[in-house]
Formats: structure tokens, sequence, C-alpha cells
């Protein structure tokens, strides 16, 4: 069963990011990964509103591990940073990196405390 779920979610999450990713590709800019990093600020951000939500196991096994695991994207994220230093735009690989995780923990704090403050 637990597999199922993590299957489940995971297929609507890769699907999910795939769509938002060609809608926000259209309008991106080669200097910035936005949609990548658009989609992984969100999903950091409703990770932590589900961790502080305390959802039962199969819940997080779907929508955690499964959904927003596929949504995120960690290997993208790496492809991209480092095509931008490949590319020479170091600035902006350096602020892409940084600013992702930097602004990924912040965004989970964020979303940690907010469902912990409503649930």
């Amino acid at each position: 069963m637990d597999l199922m779920l993590v299957g489940i979610g995971g297929l609507l999450g890769g699907l999910s990011r795939f769509q938002l990713g060609q809608i926000l590709s259209r309008k991106a800019s080669p200097a910035f990964p936005a949609g990548t990093f658009l989609i992984n600020m969100t999903g950091a951000f409703l990770l932590g509103v589900l961790a502080g939500s305390d959802p039962s196991r199969q819940l997080y096994l779907l929508l955690g591990d499964g959904f927003l695991g596929a949504f995120t994207t960690f290997s993208t994220f790496m492809y991209e940073g480092f095509h931008l230093f490949e590319g020479r735009r170091t600035l902006n690989a350096a602020v892409y990196v940084v600013s992702s995780l930097v602004l990924g923990v912040l965004g989970f704090m964020l979303g940690y405390g907010i469902a912990w403050i409503l649930f």
C-alpha cells in the first residue's frame, strides 16, 4: 500500500511539475531558471505546511514523499546550476544556487509555522 501511495502521488506530482515547468519556461529568461526555482520554492513551502499539520503516515506518503517529492526536483536544480556555471554566468549561478537553498529552507519553515498555528 505504501508503494502505491508514493507512486500515485509521484505520478501526479511529476505531471504537475512538467506542465507547470512548460508554462513557466515559455516566459523565463535563459539567464535564470525561474521555472524550476518557483516550483522548488512552492514545493518547499507546501512540504512545510504538510509537515507542520502533523499528517497521517499515509497522507505524508501520498503528498510528501509522492507528490511533492516528484513535484520538486533536485536533479534539475543541479543541472541548471551547473549549466549556468558552465555558460560563464557565474553570478547568476551563485544567486540561483544560494537563493534556492536559503529560500527553500525559509519557505519550509514559513509553511511549517503557518501550519503549526492553524492546525
